[in-house]
């Protein structure tokens, strides 16, 4: 029976700094918390990738193990399928050597297409195996596009609809040839989790954290790059010894070299925490701060950001200090209790810092304000948008609503 959900991507490693990957899962597990009957599918190149059994019957959707959830905080309504790449897939190189051949050509036609009854990917290759076998796509495309679409494709009934995440990356989509009205682009989502206050694991936090007499805390949650504005918030704590400063996120080797960047600095109230595990333990770390820091610089990443911290910023309803750049502009006007400032000044940072904690004090239940604003940029609401640009006759049967499921517009 066609009634899949299939979610395909080419990668999952659960590996830090993986904001795609967390991405992919994120609306897998969205659409299983509306009730579809969401599979996440992925090539294994594990040890279990070897058994020949697996080979043929490949289509087995599980619940996903403990690692997993804990990594990505999935909830219990996602199921995962992972499409065994025994050796020398992806090892050799050579087309036919490639897991997405093997995927678009055995796997696809011979083992899902049977039960699926729409593809969400962003991988263009499975994107068009699956319009070629005539099965509804939304395609997401989050970098500009540098070569052209083919129109057969994008002007398929099949090719339902594509996503983007700027304005920017909308009008390349376009400029390849996507026609204009199957193109949209949506912000990105918090997870439902993200709601839900934890008043004693925030005070841990706080008591873990807050060294020297400080009595306030500023987090930072994300990847660990110069243009995330990483150093900046370093000389941001320098100004400002008076606060104690936390970092979140990150690869291991990103994670020292920016301890020892804060070393060489002389800069001793900033704590880079690494990549926190289980991932639920984010929640309460971004509702124990009496600030949440995004000091992205300016320039081309800027422009273009969509960035899910922001979102989950929202939802922990901890006042924010924002810097000035054009995707989140249009937030500036909006309920959220922040302070914005220009961005790449580090003093100019440092001041909002005081200004918010002077005009925002720390509130345990967070500021209703935020909360309330965010609820509508939840990965399910992203969800339901992204289907309302769908055929109704190509979405697949709701087998259970969910509590919390996001609003619908």
């Amino acid at each position: 029976m066609k009634n899949k959900y299939i979610y395909y991507t080419d990668k999952i490693s659960m590996r830090p700094d993986t904001a795609h990957e967390i991405h992919d899962v994120l609306c897998a597990n969205a659409a299983a918390n509306l009730g579809y009957s969401s599979v996440l599918v992925y090539p294994d190149k594990g040890n279990g990738a070897l058994s020949p059994l697996r080979w043929f019957y490949p289509f087995q959707p599980k619940q996903p193990d403990t690692k997993f959830v804990e990594f990505y905080n999935a909830q219990e309504k996602l199921r995962v399928a992972l499409l065994p790449m025994p050796w020398p897939i992806d090892r050799i190189q050579g087309k036919l050597t490639n897991s997405s051949t093997i995927a678009t050509k055995y796997y696809l036609p011979f083992h899902l297409l049977r039960h699926t009854k729409i593809v969400h990917t962003r991988d263009w290759n499975f994107a068009k195996a699956s319009v070629k076998h005539k099965i509804p796509v939304i395609y997401e495309r989050h970098y500009f596009q540098e070569r052209p679409f083919e129109p057969e494709i994008v002007h398929s009934p099949f090719f339902q609809i594509a996503i983007t995440q700027s304005e920017p990356i909308r009008q390349s989509l376009i400029k390849s040839g996507m026609p204009a009205e199957k193109v949209i682009w949506l912000y990105n989502g918090f997870d439902q989790s993200f709601l839900v206050r934890q008043p004693e694991a925030a005070e841990q936090w706080r008591r873990e954290l807050l060294a020297d007499g400080r009595k306030h805390l500023v987090v930072y949650s994300g990847a660990l790059y110069p243009f995330k504005g990483i150093d900046l918030l370093i000389d941001v704590a320098k100004e400002l010894p008076q606060i104690q400063f936390a970092v979140t996120g990150g690869q291991n080797s990103q994670v020292q070299a920016y301890q020892q960047l804060a070393r060489d600095n002389q800069v001793e109230n900033i704590k880079f925490l690494g990549w926190i595990l289980p991932r639920e333990r984010l929640v309460s770390l971004l509702q124990s701060a009496d600030i949440l820091a995004h000091p992205h610089l300016s320039g081309t990443a800027a422009d273009i950001t969509n960035p899910v911290k922001f979102f989950q910023y929202m939802a922990a309803g901890t006042p924010i200090v924002v810097t000035e750049i054009p995707p989140l502009m249009v937030f500036k006007d909006s309920p959220l209790v922040a302070g914005w400032c220009e961005p790449d000044d580090p003093h100019k940072f440092a001041e909002c810092v005081q200004h918010v904690l002077a005009t925002y004090p720390r509130r345990v239940e967070g500021y209703a304000d935020s909360i309330n604003f965010a609820r509508q940029f939840s990965w399910e609401d992203r969800t339901h948008k992204i289907l309302n640009h769908v055929d109704e006759s190509f979405h697949p049967p709701i087998f259970a609503n969910s509590e919390g499921a996001g609003n619908r517009e």
